[in-house]
């Protein structure tokens, strides 16, 4: 893709997401029937994620929120059954954590994020809360750092603002109409760091909102009481 065509899909997404906008603040007349019912996706008109850049307020809570509306709160056993799924996963796979690693954790949200097997973790519980595309756009921009083909940057900027940007996206991310503008702009001349502001919106969220429920959450507690293994247990091996 060349950078007329990257143009030309960011005017098409400005402008799709300009007239989903736009008909959700249309007034409806009493006893009109034409248009068709809401679907299950359909997003009520929270004020901060219109373009006009109008309002103050801060709703980055909204789209977990609205997900929990049509899918509902998810429910303790949901909760229990990602928890043993993600165990066992990661004794199957040697990725679990060390309890040292795990305990160390309340640091710091750094610490979580500053491994592989901590992010790993952490996604899954993000499943439980139905906010797992915040971890999956931060490793998203993580990965896009790397990229140096400026082909290569020009697809994958868009396929990353496609996913987790628009608001045509059911993987939509929360960003403030603030950085939505300057994603906005660095669409038309793309570059490694150009989601750089929303990567760090994105984690500032996670730090504040998820982190302390994860680390109150029986899921995290489930992890700190796994057995860890004695060295005393260790098989002699037969000379």
């Amino acid at each position: 893709m060349d950078i007329v065509d990257l143009k030309a899909f960011f005017y098409a997404c400005v402008g799709s997401e300009r007239r989903v906008m736009g008909k959700r603040a249309e007034p409806r007349s009493q006893g009109d029937c034409t248009d068709a019912p809401p679907s299950p996706n359909h997003r009520p008109n929270t004020c901060c994620f219109c373009w006009c850049c109008c309002c103050s307020c801060s709703c980055l809570s909204a789209r977990k929120d609205e997900r929990e509306e049509v899918t509902g709160k998810p429910t303790e056993e949901t909760r229990m059954e990602v928890t043993t799924e993600t165990i066992e996963s990661a004794e199957e796979s040697g990725t679990m954590p060390s309890l040292e690693e795990i305990t160390s954790w309340t640091q710091g949200f750094d610490k979580v994020m500053g491994t592989e097997a901590g992010r790993n973790i952490f996604r899954q519980f993000l499943r439980t809360e139905y906010s797992e595309e915040n971890m999956l756009f931060w490793l998203a921009c993580e990965e896009f750092k790397k990229e140096k083909n400026a082909k290569a940057v020009e697809e994958r900027a868009r396929v990353i603002y496609e996913d987790y940007i628009s608001i045509l996206s059911p993987k939509e991310v929360s960003l403030d109409s603030r950085v939505r503008e300057i994603v906005n702009r660095n669409l038309r001349n793309p570059g490694p760091f150009m989601f750089e502001d929303a990567q760090l919106q994105i984690y500032s969220l996670m730090h504040r909102d998820s982190f302390p429920r994860f680390l109150n959450s029986d899921f995290y507690k489930s992890l700190v009481q796994i057995p860890q293994p004695s060295p005393d247990t260790t098989p002699a091996t037969e000379s």
